[in-house]
């Protein structure tokens, strides 16, 4: 028996999340200044895995949040995502940490993302 020959593929059902991905887009305001905007791009399936989070209590009891995700694509539909991207998922923004293609497959790819609180 070779190993992994059995594994399966991705489970569809897995990628229940439609999350919507934003792009920094130039474009130019009323008083001709260059001004970047996140637009939206595209809109594909994913699953979302809560990985680590933290709370710090800074000054005058404000509460900072950091709360690190894993949001995992198909390959074909996020091959073009890049680090200067927004992941935004119903009330939450994610902002792109780094990207893994594991074992360099070429099926799925990690998205390693910390939530933005605004």
């Amino acid at each position: 028996m070779q190993p992994f020959k059995y594994k399966p593929k991705l489970n569809s059902g897995q990628l229940r999340h439609r999350i919507d991905v934003f792009g920094n887009i130039k474009t130019v305001n009323e008083l001709d200044e260059t001004i970047y905007k996140f637009e939206k791009l595209k809109s594909i399936w994913a699953e979302i895995v809560p990985q680590t989070g933290s709370l710090q209590k800074q000054v005058a009891e404000t509460i900072l949040t950091n709360v690190t995700h894993k949001i995992i694509v198909r390959y074909a539909a996020g091959k073009d995502i890049t680090k200067d991207m927004q992941i935004h998922f119903r009330n939450s923004k994610f902002e792109i940490k780094y990207i893994l293609n594991p074992y360099f497959k070429n099926e799925t790819l990690e998205i390693f993302c910390t939530e933005v609180m605004e």
